[in-house]
């Protein structure tokens, strides 16, 4: 499953407006889709930016897959900003809580936790 360069953009009116550049597959941005990110006061005290993640919010970047390759290699998949996939819960299907996508294997629908029991 390729990888590929993603840019979002949230305009928070007033308060100003979160943007990024980050990589991931196309089944995690589908995944994405309509789930509810929490990023906090990011744009400053009181702030607190939330809502749903709307397909409009998420761009793909035509760019070779080579070049992200060596790029992602220097600066991680989050190339700047607020990498929206940081900010959403993901429910485990079998114990039930919330995890974040450091902790959450998607196509597996399960947190690393259960999985590493689940071999044990």
């Amino acid at each position: 499953m390729g990888k590929y360069l993603w840019k979002f953009f949230w305009n928070c009116g007033r308060m100003g407006y979160l943007e990024s550049l980050f990589v991931t597959t196309e089944q995690e941005v589908k995944e994405m889709i309509g789930k509810k990110a929490n990023f906090g006061e990011v744009l400053g005290k009181h702030s607190e930016i939330y809502g749903d993640i709307e397909e409009s919010d998420v761009e793909k970047v035509d760019l070779d897959s080579e070049t992200i390759g060596k790029v992602s290699k220097i600066l991680g998949d989050t190339w700047c900003g607020y990498n929206p996939l940081y900010y959403i819960p993901y429910e485990c299907s079998k114990c039930g809580s919330n995890y974040s996508i450091n902790e959450f294997l998607i196509g597996e629908n399960m947190c690393r936790y259960c999985i590493e029991n689940e071999e044990e």
